[in-house]
């Protein structure tokens, strides 16, 4: 087989407040929905706008830092792989899919859409961006150990 490409690349705004659990083995996981926009002329020549909604999961870091810092109409900028996944349904019996965006680098982008450029965590400042890289959130871990942070000192 062939070398290929898995990725995708969303800019949008957050639907809905992330849902935040933990998996089996203790890994913490957050899934969103993401919307991204397109304009495009109709047959009369007018503008309209089409949205497409996203279903997104991030895992241990990434996790963390949607459970702090993303809420409804945050806008943030992913990168990530598709995958698809399949359950029988409980109820009917019938097979279920799901097609996600598994995150592996994530951009805090500043403001909200809803109108004052806060993410809706208290004073916390949304204005600069903040990227998040699941290979580099180790390193991280190991420079700062288990150091407490004042949230009131991170600058977005």
């Amino acid at each position: 087989m062939g070398k290929s490409v898995n990725k995708a690349l969303l800019l949008g705004y957050v639907g809905k407040a992330p849902q935040i659990r933990s998996t089996a083995g203790g890994t913490l996981a957050a899934s969103f929905s993401l919307a991204t926009s397109d304009r495009l002329k109709d047959r009369e020549g007018q503008w309209t706008e089409r949205t497409e909604w996203h279903n997104l999961v991030a895992f241990g870091r990434s996790a963390e830092i949607i459970r702090d810092y993303v809420s409804k109409g945050s806008q943030l900028f992913v990168q990530g792989k598709i995958q698809t996944r399949t359950w029988d349904d409980r109820e009917s019996g019938q097979k279920v899919y799901r097609t996600e965006i598994v995150i592996s680098d994530l951009t805090l982008l500043g403001g909200n859409r809803e109108g004052n450029g806060a993410s809706g965590h208290g004073d916390r400042r949304s204005g600069a961006n903040q990227t998040v890289n699941g290979s580099r959130s180790q390193d991280m871990d190991q420079q700062y150990g288990n150091e407490e942070l004042d949230p009131s000192q991170i600058p977005f």
